[in-house]
């Protein structure tokens, strides 16, 4: 497998350079490559700024000094190096095919990204293509590199387990989000995961686990993503709440994950290629 990051921090740096008014058209060439992938309807710097990308209509001093700041980092190369132990361990390294990487700088003023994702979040669910999204905070910068995996590890799993948008349910979408957490911890320690599984906790984290098991072979996408991230943001991308806090799933998803493994003893890498239903019946968390 290739993997294939596109310097966009070198791109973005240029595209802060020119004079306001020429900045959206360079971020759609940026973004170019991946928009077949995305598959939101209407204007792609729409796109990006609704989903927390930095402004291209704005003049913001932040902007510049953060992408030198993530360039001397070498956050790409960590992307990279990331990835390519994740191939590793998955036995995806010497298969045919590319990997394609965007990575996308956000803005610190999007309450959702800053406040409900905590600074950054990805998508992996488009064959052959990771797109990140990060404001590189102390506490976030040294961590896109374990974004990239968490995300890797969707794009590795639908390769064997199936995913439909029609028939996917919310256990397999809860379920795969706490899977690839817990692939991250196997391949690089508890501190390299995301902050969303720890989000929620007591009453809340029960409320959201009773919901959860209760709903878990409800099939549709435009039904899952709600179990997923909670009320918040769905309300936000207009869809309908389920009575799920915020963030939730991740939470739900990494308890369901790690019981499961605790009672069958594979591995988080070996659980990849098992469907959620799958893997809660060998646990005996489901019939």
């Amino acid at each position: 497998m290739e993997i294939i990051v596109h310097d966009t921090l070198t791109a973005m740096d240029g595209l802060l350079a020119r004079p306001l008014g020429e900045r959206p058209a360079a971020l759609r060439e940026l973004l170019a490559p991946i928009r077949q992938s995305i598959p939101m309807p209407g204007d792609i710097v729409d796109i990006h700024h609704g989903g927390g990308g930095f402004r291209v209509d704005i003049e913001d001093p932040r902007y510049p000094a953060a992408v030198r700041s993530m360039i001397e980092a070498d956050v790409l190369g960590q992307v990279r190096r990331e990835l390519e132990r994740a191939a590793r361990r998955l036995g995806m390294a010497g298969r045919p095919g590319s990997l394609q990487v965007m990575f996308m700088m956000g803005n610190p003023d999007n309450e959702h990204l800053m406040k409900t994702a905590a600074g950054y979040y990805g998508m992996g669910g488009a064959p052959g293509w990771l797109y990140l999204l990060a404001w590189p905070s102390d506490e976030v910068i040294g961590k896109i590199g374990h974004l990239a995996v968490h995300e890797f590890h969707h794009n590795a799993r639908y390769q064997t387990v199936e995913w439909n948008p029609a028939t996917v349910t919310v256990g397999e979408h809860v379920v795969a989000e706490g899977l690839a957490e817990a692939f991250v911890r196997e391949l690089s320690g508890p501190q390299a995961m995301g902050p969303w599984s720890s989000m929620v906790r007591g009453e809340a984290f029960e409320r959201a686990y009773e919901r959860i098991m209760a709903d878990f072979d409800l099939a549709g996408m435009q039904h899952t993503s709600a179990y997923v991230l909670g009320d918040g943001p769905t309300r936000r991308f207009g869809q309908e709440p389920r009575g799920i806090p915020d963030m939730a799933g991740y939470a739900v998803g990494l308890h369901l994950v790690d019981r499961a493994l605790a009672v069958t003893g594979l591995s988080a890498t070996e659980a990849t290629v098992l469907p959620a239903g799958e893997l809660m019946r060998r646990a005996g968390l489901r019939p």
